[in-house]
């Protein structure tokens, strides 16, 4: 059969989606494009946000529309959280966050008999972590291996602890064990991927500390980059940064995890630290990583959030100087408890703070980027635009460049101006 995927959401999802088209590429059947008529279409959900919902259940009911007679499958978090209105999209398939080989089974029981099929779990009871097999389809130059799953934060604006359960970690042994198995397949980097991956070993034997494992995938293969998914502030430590500084290919980007930079919206979020211990952890990465990228998210418009919380956080973005910055205006997720608290904001206030973050974020990321204007750049070329080959330096800031094919290279570039949403190299 031929069947295609559409993945919403986070890094976590593309790696479930890549790990599903692998076990059906395995058992013999064809991975189409969405857009073209297949046998079964299926749709890997997100609901981290209300809007992310409402995005999911547009693209089902186009799918629906577009392919009535085909198979229709859903998974993901806003399955887990909210089937029933999933069943009635007119899906043919429903699995959650889990159990993905399940999914695929109940997808393929639906595909011979036409019958309805659906697999859920009680996330919160989830004690084992679900081996998938890593990378995605060959022609990727980056794959993700996912060594952790689940969140135990439970921050006020955020579903994800319910539609993913406790903290489930991939054991050492295993994780390196794909990583090595990534290598021979031809991938030139590899991301670290999880729900929360600071959370890795606390549910292993002995609990094992995050660097322990980087550290030993970083050995493992030497000759891959290795980058890492977003990080929770109070995972930076000094042991963390002394362990690591010396591996010459970890990428020197960290996804440093801030929601806001104010304190009492911090504490109102329910974050488990504040803009002190959070400049201490940019403070170290800075010292051991000089030059390092230091990347966030920001939360706009929380609820309650006034004009003096919101200018604290703007000046403390400013002060931190990050080299890229996602903003999000707050979406009202219910079942969150944020979403009853008092002093819920308007759409124009979202829309006007969402503005202003967004224009410093972007002079930042200018600043940064003027800042590697005269050095060598080691980039791993990935696509062409135009023409144009483009790629990312182990800072993850987008390189682009002329040449002969080269895609998969991996080549030092002098960086010789800003470009577009990226940087300038000649090799």
């Amino acid at each position: 059969m031929k069947i295609s995927f559409y993945t919403l959401g986070c890094k976590t999802n593309q790696y479930e989606t890549q790990a599903m088209e692998n076990l059906l590429l395995q058992q013999g059947h064809t991975i189409g494009s969405f857009d073209e008529k297949c046998d079964c279409y299926v749709i890997n959900t997100c609901s981290v946000t209300a809007v992310a919902d409402k995005k999911n259940r547009a693209v089902i009911r186009r799918c629906r529309r577009e392919n009535p007679e085909a198979i229709v499958a859903v998974c993901g978090c806003y399955t887990q959280h909210d089937p029933e209105v999933v069943k009635e999209l007119g899906v043919d398939v429903i699995g959650g966050s889990g159990n993905r080989q399940q999914f695929l089974a109940d997808l393929l029981d639906a595909a011979q008999g036409h019958q309805y099929r659906q697999s859920l779990d009680n996330a919160l009871s989830r004690r084992e972590f679900e081996v998938l097999p890593a990378g995605g389809l060959e022609e990727r130059t980056r794959a993700m291996l996912k060594i952790q799953d689940g969140c135990v934060n439970f921050c006020t604006y955020c579903i994800i602890p319910y539609t993913r359960g406790p903290i489930r970690s991939a054991p050492l042994e295993l994780a390196v064990e794909q990583a090595e198995e990534l290598a021979k397949r031809g991938y030139r980097e590899i991301v670290l991927t999880g729900i929360e991956i600071a959370g890795w070993g606390k549910d292993l034997p002995g609990k094992p500390e995050l660097w322990q494992l980087i550290q030993a995938i970083c050995r493992a293969v030497p000759e891959l980059r290795i980058r890492l998914g977003s990080l929770e502030p109070r995972i930076i430590t000094r042991e963390f940064c002394e362990s690591l500084a010396s591996l010459p290919n970890l990428c020197p980007q960290f996804h440093l995890s801030m929601q806001s930079g104010c304190d009492s919206v911090l504490a109102r979020m329910k974050r488990k630290y504040d803009t002190a211990r959070y400049c201490e952890s940019v403070g170290l990465l800075r010292e051991f990583f000089p030059g390092c990228a230091v990347t966030t998210d920001m939360i706009v418009a929380f609820p309650g959030e006034t004009e003096e919380e919101f200018a604290q956080s703007l000046a403390f973005i400013r002060k931190i100087g990050f080299s890229d910055m996602h903003i999000f205006p707050y979406s009202r997720r219910p079942g969150t408890p944020a979403a009853d608290f008092p002093g819920q904001l308007s759409n124009a206030v979202k829309e006007q703070r969402s503005r202003e973050a967004i224009a410093v974020a972007e002079e930042m990321s200018r600043e940064y980027r003027q800042s590697l204007v005269g050095t060598s750049q080691s980039v791993l070329f990935e696509d062409k635009e135009g023409n144009y080959f483009t790629g990312h330096a182990p800072n993850y800031v987008k390189v682009y460049a002329e040449g002969e094919n080269l895609h998969n290279e991996i080549r030092n570039v002098k960086i010789t101006g800003i470009f577009k949403d990226g940087v300038f190299g000649t090799k």
